[in-house]
C-alpha cells in the first residue's frame, strides 16, 4: 500500500485543532476550529473521493481515540461506512486495548512495523491528522504522498506540521486546487532530500 499523509493547516503551518475549539487543547492551544468557516461542498467531494482511495487508516494515538469516540455515532454520515469499517491501525506505546474494530495496535519499533503494513496489498494506507507520527514516518522515508488543505487563516499558535529541527524532506508537487470556500489545496509527492542552490550572476 502506498502511505499517504492528509493533513489541515494554517498559513502558519499549524494542524492543531482544526475541527472544534475542544478538538485539542494540548499545550494550551485556545484556537481550534480554524478550518471549520471554510468548509464547502467541494471539499466535501474531495474528501469522498480521498477516502474512496482507502484500504486502510494509519492514526497516533490522540487522533485515533477522538476518531474512535465520534465516528461509530455517525451512522448517518457518509464517510462513517468507510472510516468505522476497513482495518485500522494505531501507533501507540500506551494503549494495550482499542474498541474501534478493526483496529490493531503498533507499538515498539513503529516505523518497520508501518513499513510491514505497507507491504501489503492494496492501494492507499491514509494518515488523517496525527501530525506527530506523520513527522515521524516523513523522517523515515515511508511516507509516498501528502495531500496538504491550507486554511487561508494565521492563528499564532499551536503544533505545527513541519517544527523547526524538523528532518528535511524534498516534495513534488503534482496537484492544486483552491475550493470556492477558500480551501488550497496542494498534493505532494515525495522526493528524496532537499536540493540547494546559490542564486547569482554566476549561477
Amino acid at each position: 500500500m502506498k502511505l499517504v499523509v492528509q493533513e489541515f493547516l494554517t498559513l502558519d503551518g499549524v494542524s492543531q485543532g482544526p475541527g472544534s475549539a475542544d478538538e485539542d487543547t494540548s499545550g494550551g492551544f485556545e484556537r481550534g476550529g480554524w478550518f471549520v468557516p471554510f468548509l464547502d461542498e467541494e471539499f466535501d467531494r474531495l474528501a469522498g473521493t480521498w477516502l474512496g482511495e482507502a484500504d486502510a487508516f494509519l492514526f497516533g494515538r490522540r487522533t485515533y481515540q477522538n476518531f474512535a469516540r465520534d465516528w461509530p455515532k455517525m451512522t448517518g454520515h457518509p464517510f462513517a461506512g468507510i472510516l468505522n469499517g476497513l482495518p485500522k491501525y494505531v501507533a501507540s506505546h500506551s494503549l494495550t486495548e482499542a474498541g474501534w474494530d478493526p483496529t490493531t495496535i503498533l507499538s515498539g519499533d513503529v516505523p518497520a512495523q508501518v513499513a510491514e503494513v505497507k507491504r501489503r496489498p492494496g492501494r492507499e494506507l491514509q494518515i488523517h491528522g496525527s501530525a506527530r507520527l506523520a513527522q515521524s514516518l516523513l523522517a523515515a522515508g515511508l511516507v509516498d504522498t501528502l495531500r496538504l488543505v491550507i486554511a487561508p487563516v494565521v492563528v499564532g499558535q499551536g503544533r505545527r506540521l513541519f517544527p523547526d529541527g524538523g528532518a528535511p524532506a524534498g516534495l513534488r508537487l503534482v496537484s492544486h486546487q483552491v475550493t470556492p470556500g477558500g480551501l488550497s489545496v496542494h498534493t505532494f509527492e515525495a522526493a528524496g532530500l532537499p536540493e540547494f542552490g546559490t542564486y547569482g550572476a554566476e549561477g
